[in-house]
This record gives structure tokens, C-alpha cells and sequence, in this order.
């Protein structure tokens, strides 16, 4: 029964994105090309929630569901390491026009390509695990 609050706000999260629009192909495109700022505000209004969220997290102390308190540790400075990262991330962006974020979104919209695109998120993680210790840390 706990893990319905959990199921509710991901539900809610999923129709929110799916009805603002977030998923859609031609308002990716339009951010891309600078045309739009619809995905700008949803973006920012993002990282507005995540900010308070975080404040709110660190405030209360707030504890995860069995009951360990969130750690919320800083992270390092690692510019070549974030810009490979993001660089990455945004070719992905790119070349699929998905997010990999709303992927269970995208999928209850009855589409296949989010299933390609969670296939191939899952064999990048998978090769990242196999070069990982190679990789600068």
C-alpha cells in the first residue's frame, strides 16, 4: 500500500508530460532550431521544482521509503567528463527526437520507437559498465 503514493505521482508526472506536450516530435524540433520557447519553460520550471525540492529535502531531513535519510553529497567538478556526458546525451537527443526521462511516457502513448530507444539506453549502459574503469572518473 506504500508504494501507491509512488505510483500515483508517477502516473501524474506521466500525464502531465504527455498533455504539456513535452513528448512531442515537432516541439523538440523547434527547441532545437531556437524557434520555440515552450521547452525552454519546461525546463525551467523543472529545475525551479528540483531546486525547491532539494531545499525542502535538505530542510526536513527527508527519509526514503525504508526509512534512510537522503544523502545528498557534492558532486566534483569534472568539465571534460560532463561535457563528453552531455555531448553524448544531446547527440542521443537528436538523432531518436526522445528524451530518454519520459521513456514509460512515451510508451503508454502506443508508439514503438520508445521501446528502441530504452533498448538502446540499456545496451549503453551496459557498455558503459564493460569500459567503466577505463573511463576518467
Amino acid at each position: 500500500m506504500k508504494w501507491i503514493k509512488y505510483i500515483s505521482i508517477g502516473f501524474f508526472f506521466g500525464v502531465l508530460i504527455v498533455k504539456s506536450e513535452a513528448l512531442s516530435w515537432f516541439c523538440i524540433q523547434e527547441m532545437f532550431r531556437f524557434q520555440s520557447f515552450h521547452m525552454f519553460g519546461i525546463f525551467g520550471s523543472a529545475i525551479s521544482v528540483g531546486t525547491i525540492t532539494v531545499w525542502l529535502i535538505r530542510k526536513y531531513k527527508l527519509k526514503i521509503m525504508n526509512g534512510k535519510a537522503i544523502a545528498l553529497q557534492k558532486k566534483p567538478l569534472q568539465p571534460g567528463a560532463q561535457l563528453l556526458g552531455g555531448t553524448t546525451f544531446g547527440f542521443g537527443w537528436v538523432l531518436t527526437s526522445r528524451c530518454i526521462a519520459p521513456i514509460f511516457a512515451l510508451a503508454g502513448t502506443g508508439y514503438l520507437a520508445p521501446f528502441l530507444i530504452l533498448g538502446g539506453a540499456l545496451l549503453g549502459g551496459w557498455i558503459y559498465g564493460l569500459v567503466r574503469e577505463k573511463l576518467p572518473h
